[in-house]
């Protein structure tokens, strides 16, 4: 590291840190595609929960391979490889929403997030190796600020373009002779063609301009030696490596439960009793409670032990999530939004408590932790089986359970600081 000087480090930090909400805007815009298509196909909880096993399952299949593409590539190339792989899922839902095809939406989903899986080994390791590691997470914080940028405003653009047209309810469809029926659905499944195609184009050209920029890409700094040295059997030697995989499983697992149910948990007759349109327009909210923790959380993290932020940070998420599911009326809803100001601080917290003190094996617990990011396929799927059983209420219980352990793994690894 000490061959990269402080102009290349502070260009190369601002660079993949702008990438960071591109990521996050992607991620986010399924909050809004699970209630249209859910509408467009009369999915059920669980079937519309395959966008999210679709998107994160990708995480835990691509993962390895994009770890050992990234020791290949080195960082800077895999980011670039990485959106170029992203825009091509990007351009699919063109053909997908012209067919209108559920399975190939899907399958644009796999192919978009197996690029945004590059993008996660290797950018948020190249963010931590860009300085010391006592400032690793305060750095990643900061750049998953912009990632928390991309997800608050998501829901509002993609409200706006996707969800503006009225969702007919099943009834109603059922009253509509066959040629509407068809003509509506049409129109409802090609009304994400023009957002995904502008941002097949954004991905593409910054794919093209990452690759061009003059950035270090910190292949160099292993040397071959370094390299055999460095296997996922050693990595999960590190206590901090396993317990932070699980924790970080749970995270998102919780993360994306909240934030893919929230519209329809906000529509509700006993809590909001709004459109879907409407529930989408206070998402950002959600989002803009992780922007505003993590710039808080960079700062405070400069300061205070980041491990123990992190579990009173999962405590109050879990207390909140809980006061939501036992509350009605306009309450619940804004119990269920306010975790996100807490969920801030614990993704890019998590993942550098365990790639701490890796050395070698950075790499490879870099893929493990990104692989643990198949919990936001898991636990919304899971959420919305019990939605379909139970009620969707009580199916908020299940995220509680995710920050108990969260919160478990940020004291235990505080008392090591």
């Amino acid at each position: 590291m000490n061959s990269i000087n402080e102009a290349q480090r502070k260009k190369a930090l601002i660079v993949v840190s702008s990438i960071f909400f591109m990521w996050g805007f992607l991620t986010c815009l399924n909050d809004i595609l699970i209630p249209h298509l859910k509408g467009v196909f009369s999915l059920s909880y669980t079937e519309s929960a395959l966008i999210q096993f679709t998107f994160f399952g990708a995480y835990f299949i691509m993962s390895l391979p994009a770890g050992s593409l990234v020791t290949k590539l080195g960082y800077k190339n895999s980011i670039s490889l990485g959106l170029l792989v992203s825009a091509v899922g990007a351009f699919i839902f063109l053909p997908a929403a012209k067919m209108e095809s559920y399975p190939l939406f899907l399958g644009a989903l796999f192919v978009l997030a197996s690029g945004i899986t590059v993008l996660q080994v290797a950018a948020n390791a190249y963010v931590t190796l860009l300085g010391t590691e006592e400032t690793a997470s305060s750095r990643l914080n900061l750049a998953q600020a912009l990632n928390s940028l991309g997800t608050t405003v998501a829901p509002k653009i993609g409200g706006f373009f996707i969800l503006s047209a009225t969702v007919l309810t099943a009834d109603q469809l059922a009253n509509m002779g066959v040629a509407e029926q068809l003509a509506y659905k049409t129109e409802q499944a090609q009304a994400v063609q023009g957002p995904y195609l502008v941002l097949g184009l954004i991905l593409l050209l910054l794919a093209v301009g990452m690759y061009l920029l003059k950035l270090p890409n910190l292949k160099e700094q292993n040397t071959g030696d370094v390299k055999s040295e460095s296997t996922f059997s050693q990595a999960l030697k590190h206590s901090n490596l396993i317990l932070g995989v699980i924790a970080l499983f749970l995270y998102v697992g919780a993360e994306v439960s909240i934030g893919s149910f929230l519209i329809n948990f906000i529509s509700q007759a006993d809590v909001m009793a709004v459109s879907e349109s409407a529930a989408a327009g206070l998402v950002p909210i959600y989002w803009g409670g992780a922007l505003l923790g993590r710039f808080v959380g960079a700062f405070l993290m400069r300061k205070w032990n980041p491990a123990k932020m992190l579990g009173f940070a999962a405590a109050l998420s879990a207390l909140l999530v809980l006061a939501a599911v036992l509350s009605t009326g306009h309450i619940a809803a804004w119990l269920l939004l306010s975790v996100g100001l807490f969920n801030s601080i614990m993704f890019p917290t998590i993942f550098s408590l365990g790639i701490r003190g890796l050395g070698a094996a950075t790499e490879k617990a870099s893929s493990l932790l990104v692989m643990a990011i198949v919990g936001g396929a898991i636990i919304p799927l899971l959420q919305g089986v019990v939605a379909d059983h139970w009620n969707l209420h009580h199916a908020f219980l299940l995220p509680i359970v995710c920050y108990l352990f969260i919160c478990f793994y940020g004291f235990k690894e505080g008392k090591r600081t």
